[in-house]
């Protein structure tokens, strides 16, 4: 791929895209609660799409493989059997995710409710979580975005959820805790740096409960049921998780890793001295300092640029 333009015709809506832009309410209301669900920007044949690209994914189609395997890459495998399936970086490996992915429609709703002139890509995860209650680690416990991503410049990133198919509380849609993002934490240690899946699970609930009495909040849960073609869209800093899908099928999605304009990489050093490495940063290129390039056109293209 190649950087873009401020003008690249690619960025350009139609009629009727625009009017599935989110209206100023709903600016407001995303930036006041943290968290918003659109209209239907997805067609029902994207969807099923995106779906059916997810069944040859999981029996083995590639378009291309990373040229590298990051430290920490949540990358399921069939070995690993029927459990809650974490595939990173599927927007790289796969062109029919990747094409419908890059539908403008989506970037510019993410620019508009974080305010932003561009929106990039950060990282991709295509997630599959069976029905089944037996296994723990089918919760995601409460966390937040913003911790894991450390080394990035910016406190207004975003993630887009995107269901293949209607996904409501049964089948352990995203939670959202509502206005979090607006919290100011009571601190943190290096261990907040590390993925709630590498965290014990009381310990996330312990922080939560924490920031909460801390910033004299009450944690309201809310359960965000999306329709087909619908998408949920959560601020970097806002606490999210997910029950059991006790549904009779799998909950299948994408979470959707979205850069502002402004971010770039800073060091981030832990108290031992080494500085936190994200996945990225073995992937991309380096910028004029030898550092992590977070406008990589392979691994972090523009999806969405203003041209006004």
């Amino acid at each position: 791929m190649t950087d873009t333009a401020p003008n690249d015709t690619r960025f350009t809506l139609t009629p009727a895209e625009q009017e599935l832009l989110p209206t100023e309410e709903e600016v407001q209301f995303y930036q006041e609660h943290g968290w918003y669900l659109s209209k239907k920007l997805l067609t029902d044949e994207e969807v099923d799409l995106l779906d059916s690209a997810a069944d040859r994914f999981y029996a083995g189609h590639r378009d291309r493989t990373l040229p590298t395997r990051p430290p920490r890459l949540a990358y399921w495998e069939p070995e690993k059997g029927d459990v809650h399936r974490h595939n990173d970086y599927i927007f790289y490996e796969d062109d029919t995710i990747r094409s419908i992915l890059s539908k403008p429609l989506i970037a510019a709703v993410a620019a508009r409710i974080a305010q932003t002139g561009q929106i990039r890509l950060w990282n991709s995860t295509l997630i599959h979580k069976p029905q089944r209650m037996d296994d723990e680690r089918n919760i995601v416990p409460w966390h937040f975005d913003r911790h894991y991503w450390q080394t990035c410049s910016s406190d207004e990133m975003l993630t887009a959820f995107i269901p293949f198919h209607d996904c409501g509380e049964e089948m352990g849609t995203i939670t959202m805790v509502d206005g979090s993002h607006r919290w100011k934490e009571t601190g943190g240690d290096d261990s907040t740096s590390r993925h709630f899946a590498d965290r014990d699970r009381s310990e996330l609930e312990d922080m939560l409960a924490e920031n909460a009495a801390f910033n004299n909040a009450e944690v309201r849960k809310v359960p965000v049921t999306i329709p087909k073609g619908h998408i949920s869209f959560h601020h970097c800093r806002t606490y999210h998780g997910s029950g059991y899908n006790v549904s009779d099928r799998p909950r299948r999605a994408i979470s959707f890793h979205l850069q502002d304009r402004t971010n770039q990489w800073r060091p981030y050093q832990l108290t031992d001295g080494d500085l936190v490495v994200y996945n990225n940063d073995v992937l991309v290129r380096k910028d004029a300092n030898g550092n992590p390039d977070y406008s990589d056109p392979d691994f972090c293209p523009v999806l969405w640029e203003d041209a006004r």
